[in-house]
C-alpha cells in the first residue's frame, strides 16, 4: 500500500483550519555587498521607545497588520545590515504591506529600552542585537518566542534568508 496520497491528504486536512504565511518576496540582491552605503542608521537614540512602540502598536492594530519591534543600535554592523535589506523595495513593500516596524535603540552595551522586550519575557542581553519582536497587535501576543534573536548574525546570512525569516509569521 503507497501510503504517500494518505500522508498528503492528511496534511491538507491538517493545514485547511491554519493560516499559511506569505511567500517572501524574491529579492533582487544575493549579497549584502550589493547593498547601498552608508547603510542606514534607524535607531534613534533619543527617542521615547514606549510612546513609538504604543503609536506603532495602535497603528498596527488599525492597519490589521503585525507590529514589528527591532531591538538593536546604530553601533551594531548586523541591525544595520537588515536595515539596508528591509529597505530593498520588494522587501520594503512586503514589510510595509504586512507589518508596522519600530526600531528601539538598545544602547551601545543593550542597556537601554529593556522594559519593552521585557514586555514580552524577552531579554536581547542573552540573545544579541538585532532582536526582532514580532506582536500581534490585537492580542498583545508575541508571535515568534524563543527565535527573537535568530538574526542576530545577520550578516552571516544571505538576503534572500531575512526575507525568509520575515515572511514566516505573516501567517
Amino acid at each position: 500500500m503507497n501510503i504517500r496520497p494518505y500522508a498528503l491528504a492528511l496534511s491538507a486536512v491538517l493545514l485547511a483550519g491554519t493560516a499559511v504565511a506569505a511567500s517572501a518576496p524574491q529579492l533582487a540582491i544575493t549579497s549584502f555587498a550589493q547593498l547601498t552605503t552608508p547603510l542606514p542608521s534607524p535607531y534613534d537614540e533619543s527617542a521615547n521607545a514606549d510612546v513609538a512602540v504604543a503609536r506603532a502598536k495602535a497603528q498596527a492594530r488599525a492597519e490589521h497588520k503585525l507590529l514589528l519591534i527591532d531591538i538593536g543600535g546604530n553601533w551594531c554592523g548586523d541591525c544595520r545590515v537588515l536595515a539596508g535589506t528591509i529597505e530593498q523595495p520588494a522587501l520594503k513593500a512586503f514589510v510595509d504591506q504586512h507589518y508596522v516596524l519600530v526600531s528601539v535603540d538598545s544602547g551601545r552595551h543593550i542597556e537601554r529600552n529593556l522594559q519593552v522586550s521585557a514586555r514580552y519575557g524577552v531579554d536581547p542581553r542573552k540573545g544579541g542585537v538585532p532582536n526582532l519582536l514580532v506582536v500581534d497587535p490585537r492580542t498583545d501576543k508575541l508571535l515568534d518566542p524563543g527565535h527573537t534573536a535568530a538574526l542576530e548574525d545577520a550578516r552571516h546570512m544571505s538576503p534572500q534568508a531575512l526575507a525568509d525569516w520575515l515572511a514566516q509569521w505573516t501567517g
